[in-house]
């Protein structure tokens, strides 16, 4: 927890007010976003984001599995943050725990749509390999290292890196010729199929301060806010998830307001992350 003076929380709500941050930024810009992939060689894909002083890693372990008997046409995805307690003292024990869960519910709520997985940025059909018998599933595996705020952010940037970093291996499925045999699943050790990232979207969270919002909260920024939304939006504009957090009402006409600033931020944000990705995956390359 942040513990700030009264004069320093008119301070920062001051410069909120005028447009000019404690850092310098306004209220709509992003601290700088460095990406580095490939951190977990044990994983199919894997990244690390820093947004400012927040630092995060993502790692994705593709399994076979087979399709749940509701969606006999669909891959599984399963997603779980760690907090570690080196990151915050307040992630010790049971308060990371819950920071934990709620982090992982937000990131499923933004990123893999509905139940029946209509509106996901992470396509389930894509991970079929047999309808009904054989699918993949991806473990989305996350760890808080540094924590300054944003985390939500962070956390989609960095599954949205670790997911363009992911080879999941050719698979060729062989029916039974009877009864008596089983099914041959042939997974390759050589050939890999990049993952499609193009619908993944990435999550803006505006939080409110005052009578004015803002986009990538430090910590010092979120211990003032009243409430926040956190939209995710795809390279299309369209929006895949929202959820908030806070316990203040927000009119209907602010959300509206918030999604549109929403979805002219992400334009920026993607773009960024986008280059990032790219001169990580070609230091990847060049390495010997």
């Amino acid at each position: 927890m942040v513990g700030l003076s009264v004069g320093e929380r008119n301070f920062i709500k001051g410069g909120i007010a005028q447009d000019l941050r404690n850092d310098g930024r306004k209220r709509l810009t992003y601290r700088p976003i460095y990406v580095e992939t490939g951190v977990i060689p044990q994983a199919n894909g894997s990244a690390k984001v820093k947004l400012g002083a927040t630092d995060v890693i993502a790692s994705v372990k593709a399994e076979l599995g087979k399709p749940t008997l509701s969606h006999p046409d669909q891959g599984k995805v399963f997603i779980y943050v760690e907090c570690s307690p080196t990151a915050e003292p307040s992630f010790e024990g049971r308060g990371g725990e819950e920071l934990s869960t709620e982090l992982s519910t937000a990131l499923e709520r933004s990123l893999l749509g509905g139940k029946s997985g209509a509106g996901a940025g992470i396509d389930p059909v894509s991970l079929l390999i047999k309808e009904g018998k054989v699918c993949w599933d991806l473990y989305v595996d996350c760890l808080v290292i540094s924590s300054d705020g944003n985390l939500l952010d962070a956390l989609g940037a960095a599954i949205k890196a670790a997911l363009s970093n992911t080879g999941i291996p050719r698979v060729q499925f062989r029916e039974a010729a009877s009864s008596d045999e089983h099914a041959d699943v042939d997974v390759s050790d050589e050939e890999f199929l990049q993952f499609d990232t193009s619908g993944v979207p990435v999550i803006v969270t505006l939080t409110k301060v005052g009578r004015h919002y803002i986009v990538d909260a430090t910590s010092e920024e979120e211990s003032l806010m009243s409430s926040a939304v956190s939209i995710s939006v795809n390279r299309r504009g369209l929006i895949c998830g929202l959820t908030k957090r806070g316990g203040a009402g927000l009119d209907p006409s602010v959300i509206l307001d918030m999604i549109s600033v929403a979805k002219h931020v992400s334009e920026q944000l993607i773009n960024k992350l986008d280059s990032e990705i790219e001169a990580a995956e070609r230091a990847n390359e060049e390495e010997p």
